[in-house]
């Protein structure tokens, strides 16, 4: 398999070079980092030529890394069925530079591609329908995103008086209050609340 994934390396490496950065294999698993403003051409060349095949995307996915300059990966998974053969595609940018849509290339991109503009606010361009997919649309912000407050910044309630749904300014109204993790197996080396009435020694 080992030897198979290096001769595939070579062949992408060898045609692709304009197309690609870097080309490694890691934990038995072929990955390469594209450039950004040729994923398409590339993409077309992993799903059309005859030694690769990658006819199935997986999956699109998100990774934010804020420090640094270009703080998003994109990563593409695709699966050739004929040389049961995965490959993985990274690609960076940052919240300005928007990234080429491959739904010309795979429908089942449109969705995906929507999910990483929801989670992490990267633009792919050319994308007939980027819009929100698991979050409202007016949510605010990006929740996958390092520097999202755990928290968010509006809550869902009922408000009483309109009688109704309504967003509102996230409250945490409970006071601070200390946790005791210690297993219910061990025994406690202070007195718990209710055991000072017990009987010590009966």
């Amino acid at each position: 398999m080992q030897k198979t994934l290096l001769e595939l390396a070579d062949y992408i490496k060898t045609t692709q070079s304009s197309f690609i950065q870097k080309l490694w294999i890691e934990h038995g698993e072929l990955i390469a980092e594209a450039v950004t403003e040729n994923i398409v051409p590339l993409t077309a060349f992993l799903r059309d030529d005859s030694h690769c095949q990658f006819t199935q995307l997986i999956d699109i996915c998100g990774v934010d890394y804020p420090s640094r300059p270009k703080r998003f990966e994109v990563v593409y998974n695709f699966l050739s069925v004929k040389f049961n053969q995965r490959i993985r595609v990274k690609l960076h940018t940052d919240d300005l530079t928007p990234v080429p849509s491959v739904t010309g290339l795979f429908s089942s991109a449109g969705w995906y591609e929507r999910e990483v503009w929801d989670m992490y606010g990267v633009y792919f361009s050319d994308n007939p329908d980027l819009r929100r997919i698991l979050t409202d649309y007016g949510f605010d912000g990006h929740p996958q995103r390092k520097d999202f407050p755990l928290t968010g910044y509006v809550e869902l309630r009922y408000d009483p008086e309109r009688r109704r749904v309504a967003y509102g300014p996230v409250k945490l109204p409970q006071a601070f209050r200390t946790f005791d993790f210690m297993s219910p197996w061990e025994g406690a080396e202070y007195i718990l609340p209710g055991d000072e009435k017990a009987k010590v020694g009966s």
